[in-house]
């Protein structure tokens, strides 16, 4: 996986104007640049933050792409809920998930 490509992206994407517009306007070849697994590249060319949190970003790139794709903070949150349930526990990152989520609500 290559999780740094993916933060690397995001960090640029939040400091720099160019890298938003290139986005906005072909997110495609905006992405291009960047050493993407097939499944990152989706996520990120599909604004699913779910998935994007789920593969490992940091959560601090991550809000700023959900307030980048116009997402509000409620649903930012929900959209990370939502994601490990779609596609499982974080997989990489600061964010590991080592147990699943229903015992960690069952207190196992």
């Amino acid at each position: 996986m290559s999780l740094y490509q993916l933060q690397k992206f995001l960090y640029d994407l939040n400091r720099d104007p160019r890298v938003q517009e290139e986005y906005r306007s072909d997110s495609h070849r905006s992405l291009a640049r960047y050493d993407l697994t097939e499944e990152e590249y989706r996520a990120l060319a599909e604004g699913d933050v779910g998935l994007v949190y789920v593969l490992g970003a940091n959560g601090q790139l991550l809000m700023h792409f959900a307030a980048f794709l116009g997402m509000p903070w409620a649903q930012y949150i929900s959209a990370m809920r939502e994601g490990i349930a779609k596609y499982g526990p974080v997989r990489d990152g600061i964010y590991t998930m080592t147990t699943r989520m229903d015992e960690k609500v069952a207190g196992v």
